[in-house]
């Protein structure tokens, strides 16, 4: 199967609620996770490298509750859990008992929480531009966070904290961005994520026993030049893993899977097949 646009894609009940999603390839399946920026789906945060991957894998990329094409329930409380609940539910959904996550910020995030919580069905990792143990919020995640939709706020945005190259960002891809990040209710539902300064705190909090007793084979990629997620939020999970190897892209920002793909998906290919 080849993925050729956002649209084509399945839609699943999990836990309750009708979920986006793309299924592709076959093997041993490899759960790709979005992180949380305005007009995020699954298919913006992953198609450069979905059909190399799914050449010997089975590929699953679900647009998490509140994103892209999945349902957004008016009674959702997000939170970490909400989150980590919800992919629990999608892999239920599909009788999947064990798969390999690859993370990517907020995603990256959520895998460690699903590894600590089921460490039997996280076969191993992959954390991209992820949260670390003490980190606080960049300027930015603060940025990402704060967005107010306009084309021009999403060039800015793109252009000041995503991609070292500057000619990533054109004028096309600023435009669906900003156009995913203004589809009815998607912008309402991103402004509640992140209204609360307490819940967001807890949420990049991480309690460093269970980090140090956390066995998944795991593997840190992060973009030298990110300024999102500072690399030194890899540096302090590479440190309290004990399991765990780093690759660090330099001259790459926070979008290593789109800045850097093809040598993004041989590092991961290579530390999901050994």
């Amino acid at each position: 199967m080849t993925v050729t646009t956002e649209n084509a894609g399945r839609t699943i009940e999990a836990n309750g609620i009708a979920t986006h999603y793309h299924d592709v390839g076959s093997g041993d399946p490899v759960l790709l996770l979005h992180g949380s920026g305005p007009g995020v789906s699954a298919w913006a945060n992953w198609q450069r490298v979905i059909p190399a991957l799914a050449e010997g894998h089975r590929v699953l990329a679900p647009d998490i509750v509140g994103f892209g094409h999945t349902d957004r329930p008016a009674d959702t409380r997000y939170s970490l859990q909400t989150w980590v609940d919800h992919v629990w539910g999608f892999l239920d959904a599909l009788g999947i008992e064990r798969a390999s996550i690859v993370g990517n910020s907020l995603g990256g995030r959520i895998a460690v929480a699903m590894a600590i919580q089921q460490p039997e069905r996280v076969s191993k990792m992959v954390l991209m531009g992820s949260p670390g143990p003490g980190m606080t919020p960049s300027e930015g995640l603060i940025a990402l966070r704060t967005y107010e939709p306009s084309v021009e706020a999403m060039r800015e945005l793109l252009v000041s904290y995503f991609a070292v190259d500057p000619t990533i960002i054109t004028p096309e891809l600023v435009q669906i961005r900003h156009d995913a990040s203004v589809a009815p209710g998607v912008h309402e539902t991103y402004r509640t994520m992140f209204s609360d300064p307490e819940q967001s705190r807890a949420d990049l909090a991480f309690n460093l026993d269970e980090l140090a007793e956390l066995a998944t084979p795991t593997l840190i990629v992060h973009g030298r030049e990110d300024r999102v997620i500072p690399l030194e939020s890899g540096l302090s999970m590479l440190n309290t893993l004990p399991n765990a190897d780093l690759h660090v892209f330099s001259r790459c920002g926070h979008w290593t899977q789109i800045e850097r793909s093809g040598e993004f998906v041989a590092v991961v290919d290579q530390f999901l097949t050994s």
